[in-house]
């Protein structure tokens, strides 16, 4: 099938694997898929940037029949992690690696892309080609901003997230809710610094910090349904310079997650309860960051879900599995909470690193696997 595209998958992967760059800053990265979606040139395909959000490309294929839109969207940002693979075409950006995957995740749309660039699709295509999905939630920047309205509106939208636990090219995924959603922790805590001997004469930062990490571990245990299920995480903590001094002041940062809204925000409601009653059990002051912005549950609708499983499941050219929910945050949580969509696992195969690994090594077996699929996919879709 993939013979009418001209695309090396593996050549272009390890292009960008070499070219990381942070959230909106992904400036080479969309220089190289300008360049490479040009070459992909015809009369039907049209990109369009999106001032308000400078990294960002959107690609449309207008369909010959043009009834319906379905949209595709593929992440572009790194992670700030020290590459540590050794690989030929590592990181060439210090301190910056495609540790989560993108460039395997733009790899792939770049290859349903070239199909059909060259095979015109019956229905119109768009390739949304978003930055700033680690942080800075670049999904609801593009929907604020209004690009995904008029030619660029999906009917409904799908994305993958690669999984380095399941085998190089199985798909998998689930009806409901697939991942969880996410609230950054920022704490701020602030007491009166004090020589060691004379407690009495400070207010202990360090110990109220303390305090506030070990009650917070209640909020799961006692608040949410165990069948639901749900995260707190407190991942840094600093304070203090030296042993015989008093820290006068203390900072954290977390996560929460949740695999529903509403537990999410009840999440939010019981850590902040926690750190107002910490404020005056210590008499120290609370300077409490909770952030959400667009990281919400990625929940899969019921209908292109249905749909993509049940295609996934019959073609026997496709390793499928249904797949279990997971902690994972991704703010295309955001986008199929105003769009209908699914997201799908695609395995990469490297069993021994995890995802945010400093040596994760994708297969590039599954590159072919996940075009071919959702390239078949697509095109049955297109002819119901």
């Amino acid at each position: 099938m993939m013979s009418d595209s001209t695309i090396n998958l593996a050549q272009v992967r390890r292009d960008l694997h070499a070219i990381p760059e942070l959230a909106l800053h992904e400036v080479q990265t969309q220089q190289y898929l300008k360049k490479t979606i040009a070459a992909f040139a015809s009369d039907f395909l049209t990109i369009k940037e999106v001032p308000e959000v400078e990294t960002a490309l959107l690609v449309r294929l207008a369909g010959s029949n043009s009834e319906k839109t379905i949209g595709y969207r593929a992440d572009i940002d790194a992670l700030p992690i020290e590459e540590e693979t050794g690989l030929p075409f590592a990181s060439k950006h210090p301190g910056v690696m495609h540790a989560c995957g993108h460039d395997i995740h733009m790899t792939v749309a770049l290859g349903i892309l070239a199909y059909f660039a060259k095979n015109q699709p019956k229905d119109n295509l768009i390739f949304i080609f978003q930055p700033a999905e680690e942080s800075e939630a670049g999904g609801k920047r593009l929907y604020e901003a209004g690009a995904l309205t008029g030619d660029f509106k999906p009917d409904e939208l799908y994305a993958l997230h690669d999984q380095p636990a399941m085998p190089a090219g199985q798909i998998a995924t689930k009806k409901g809710t697939l991942f969880a959603g996410t609230t950054e922790i920022h704490l701020q805590i602030v007491g009166q610094g004090g020589h060691a001997a004379y407690p009495q004469q400070a207010k202990d930062a360090l110990v109220a910090a303390a305090a506030f990490v070990s009650q917070v571990q209640t909020v799961v245990s006692r608040n949410v349904d165990p069948i639901h299920g749900g995260v707190v995480t407190i991942g840094s903590f600093h304070a203090g310079t030296i042993g015989n001094v008093i820290a006068g002041e203390a900072k954290l940062a977390g996560t929460i997650r949740a695999f529903t809204q509403a537990d999410l925000e009840m999440m939010q409601k019981r850590v902040r309860a926690i750190a107002d009653g910490i404020a005056v059990a210590f008499g120290v002051q609370m300077n409490l960051e909770l952030i959400q912005g667009g990281y919400y549950p990625v929940e899969n609708d019921p209908k292109t879900t249905a749909a993509f499983m049940a295609f996934m499941e019959e073609d026997p050219e496709v390793d499928f599995a249904e797949a279990q929910p997971a902690m994972t945050g991704e703010d295309f949580g955001f986008l199929l909470n105003k769009f209908p969509g699914t997201m799908f696992w695609l395995g990469v195969g490297d069993p021994k690193h995890s995802l945010h690994d400093a040596r994760l090594n994708p297969d590039e077996q599954a590159l072919n696997a996940g075009v071919q699929a959702m390239v078949a996919y697509f095109k049955q879709r297109m002819a119901q």
